[in-house]
């Protein structure tokens, strides 16, 4: 790929990432929404996950269509953003909802689940946003590396569950990210045992 081709597709991820917070802040600043401070939550966490999905999706869409190799490029660049609605997400917790009260926040924790799951998910992604450089993978090597970048996939599950148990029963917005979730959960231990089995019949037919 040409690098001012590249270059092009970068600023349209950079502005498609940050287009949705762009607006909701927009929105909340101008008074377009009866609970500006709910519909910052909502946005930040629901593109939290569509991120991480995006994201985990890049490498089976690469298997199945080798010419969409080019797309490994922007896998780190989606996780970063990932965990920068992350981010986002869970400071508005801590200084719209909690104002910043410690032991809130604690009892929070403690007895809320969708707020414990929550808190698990950006400690999860947390030291893969660390060691997202170019330095940390030279530092760690390369299996260490992709060992610990595993953890995504439980990250994803707690921030799946983390939304339904964030909405009211019978809601059912969640569901599908959930469905794309468990597909890309799934996809990549059919992928091992295809590879498996295909290294068996090279053997017996070289046998």
């Amino acid at each position: 790929m040409k690098r001012s081709t590249l270059i092009v597709l970068k600023t349209l991820v950079w502005i498609a990432c940050l287009g949705p917070l762009a607006l909701v802040v927009y929105g909340a600043a101008t008074n377009k929404f009866p609970d500006p401070t709910s519909k910052l939550a909502l946005t930040t966490g629901y593109n939290t996950l569509l991120l991480l999905i995006l994201s985990l999706a890049i490498t089976p869409v690469r298997r199945l269509f080798p010419r969409l190799n080019w797309l490994i490029k922007f896998r780190r660049l989606l996780g970063l953003f990932a965990f920068f609605y992350a981010t986002v997400h869970m400071l508005i917790y801590v200084a719209l909802y909690s104002a910043f009260d410690i032991n809130a926040m604690l009892d929070d924790i403690a007895k809320r689940k969708f707020i414990t799951i929550g808190v698990a998910a950006w400690l999860l992604l947390l030291p893969l946003a660390l060691t997202s450089t170019t330095w940390a993978i030279k530092k760690l090597g390369g299996k260490n590396w992709n060992r610990l970048h595993k953890l995504v996939y439980l990250a994803a599950i707690c921030g799946a569950i983390h939304y339904w148990w964030q909405v009211k029963p019978g809601v059912l917005a969640p569901l599908n990210m959930t469905i794309c979730l468990a597909i890309l959960l799934a996809a990549r231990p059919v992928w091992i045992l295809q590879q498996r089995w295909a290294k068996r019949r090279k053997a017996v037919a070289s046998v």
